[in-house]
């Protein structure tokens, strides 16, 4: 199957689930977009070009180095990770998708061929055709998008987080998570040149009711943080460990999770950010805590003492 607006394959079709194979397929693209991306940024790093924020390398074309190639090893390194990155990655255009030439507001100039569904401060979400959504997440002009967290130490708590501005790897981190966590099934589109948007494409599912209550159903695999070892004002803070790296998973709301054609209620959203280690190893207690719980999801805060060892 290929995707109406780019030609590019896609096992994504209206609320139809993928299947298993599938599913799996759709992880290893964003595990390998991650990775190309990493490789990206080491090799821009080693010869001198910043990679913070990280849109001048997302927007990269990556014939603009390909002169340079042949002048040193460590130049043919920054073209050849370019060009791999740019595979899991590719180049669109909002003219793609039916959007006028020039567009300054999605949904006031909406392509004929979407119809809007919802506009927040990140993205803008709007049905297909062939009942899938796509959403076009919107850079900010200083070169960030979407959110992350921010981590400080405090008096009273080991870690306090703060909701920051994000960057693409955030964007491609959080849509990994949301696959991981078993959530809606999302693909990367790809990302303009001209404006930067970040395009996806999900599932479609049934909305929640506004202000349902979803502290019960969150996905199985998130773990309760004590709060007395963090603070985030955010809706349902969570740990995760993915490939062994804690990370805080939050904002799992009713808006931020749909009801799946097999009955499940999945994530389709969600805000994260991995803890910072130079933190916890600050707070011993939070360290000891986060060892024995990525065995034991149930382990509480203070370790079991023997009756002998008293």
């Amino acid at each position: 199957m290929h995707a109406p607006f780019t030609g590019r394959p896609t096992c994504l079709h209206g609320g139809r689930l993928p299947s298993a194979e599938n599913w799996r397929a759709l992880q290893h693209d964003h595990r390998r977009r991650l990775e190309a991306l990493a490789r990206f940024r080491t090799a821009a790093a080693q010869v001198g070009i910043g990679t913070y924020p990280d849109d001048d390398l997302v927007h990269w074309d990556a014939d603009e180095i390909g002169l340079l190639a042949g002048a040193d090893p460590l130049w043919a390194e920054l073209d050849e990770a370019a060009r791999a990155f740019r595979e899991t990655f590719p180049l669109v255009d909002l003219e793609d998708f039916g959007f006028p030439a020039e567009v300054e507001d999605l949904l006031g100039e909406a392509s004929p061929r979407l119809r809007p569904i919802s506009s927040g401060v990140e993205a803008t979400a709007f049905e297909a055709e062939d009942q899938s959504i796509y959403k076009f997440f919107m850079p900010r002009e200083d070169g960030h998008i979407g959110g992350t967290f921010e981590f400080e130490r405090t008096d009273e708590v080991a870690l306090r987080a703060e909701a920051a501005d994000g960057t693409y790897q955030a964007m491609l981190e959080k849509f990994d998570l949301i696959m991981r966590l078993d959530g809606m099934p999302t693909e990367v589109v790809g990302v303009t040149k001209r404006e930067g948007v970040l395009v996806t494409k999900q599932t479609l599912g049934q909305l929640l009711s506004e202000g349902a209550d979803t502290s019960q159903v969150q996905p199985a695999d998130l773990i309760p943080l004590p709060s007395r070892f963090l603070r985030a004002h955010r809706d349902h803070p969570r740990l995760f460990f993915r490939e062994g790296v804690p990370w805080l998973v939050a904002d799992l709301h009713s808006k931020n999770m749909v009801r799946a054609a097999d009955g499940q209620l999945r994530a389709i959203d969600l805000l994260a950010a991995p803890l910072p280690q130079d933190l916890i190893e600050q707070e011993p207690l939070l360290a000891d805590w986060l060892e024995r719980v990525q065995n034991d999801p149930t382990a509480g805060v203070l370790r079991e003492v023997h009756d002998d060892e008293l």
